[in-house]
């Protein structure tokens, strides 16, 4: 679904990522590990064109070249992406927010899927509620379903169980399941937590200042690659 071969990318006179590869499965759970500061988000970023690569190419469904592409054309291509710190309107109410996504789809359509609500219950439940009054874990939530209002192929989430409650990172683990079992979902996810990651992955690979260090089947997440790449 999506192959990233000897990508590097610069902040200025940083260098970033360094001939990184990544290769990500059609329809299973790929997650990328590491430290902080070693380039998971910018990472993300680049696949979705949100900072400029200097080399290196990213390769999507039928060897689709997302580094010509612009920006828009990403989610039209069927990509989702929900990014670190969830990014909702606070403003506008749930059901306004999960419109925004619509205008990302390619055909046109200007419903909102059912199949978001039957994901999330709490979405249709507080349709009318400001984005901005919801818990973290319903913003989340939210910010999920306005990615898969698009209905994407691949679904990119950065950090998707950060600051909110057990309980909901659970949830939004059997979601990703459920997408990737009835949907043919593919997902590619950055997390921290080992459990998750163990849990509801498929695959994983680490990353070093930069660099993709490791990689492979969940089973294969060592005790000595965690000491070496993960533990703090």
């Amino acid at each position: 679904m999506l192959e990233i071969d000897k990508l590097n990318q610069f902040y200025g006179e940083s260098h970033t990522l360094w001939d990184l590869d990544l290769s990500v499965p059609s329809g299973q759970c790929t997650c990328v590990m590491g430290r902080n500061g070693v380039g998971k988000t910018t990472l993300m970023k680049a696949i979705m064109g949100e900072v400029a690569v200097a080399s290196g190419s990213i390769r999507y469904a039928d060897d689709v070249e997302l580094t010509r592409r612009r920006v828009e054309d990403r989610s039209r291509l069927g990509i989702g992406y929900v990014p670190q710190g969830r990014q909702i309107f606070p403003l506008l109410t749930v059901e306004e927010n999960l419109r925004t996504g619509l205008a990302a789809r390619g055909d046109g359509r200007r419903t909102i899927p059912e199949r978001i609500f039957e994901l999330f219950p709490v979405l249709d439940e507080m349709k009318q509620r400001r984005g901005g009054d919801l818990s973290g874990g319903q913003q989340q939530q939210l910010a999920i379903g306005r990615a898969l209002v698009i209905e994407p192929r691949l679904l990119i989430l950065d950090e998707p169980g950060e600051g909110i409650q057990p309980n909901i990172v659970t949830l939004i683990g059997e979601v990703i399941r459920k997408l990737i079992a009835e949907d043919g979902l593919t997902v590619l996810l950055v997390e921290q937590k080992l459990p998750f990651a163990r849990r509801f992955a498929d695959r994983f690979a680490i990353m070093d200042r930069g660099r993709s260090v490791a990689r492979g089947a969940i089973g294969e997440l060592s005790d000595g690659l965690i000491k070496e790449h993960l533990t703090v």
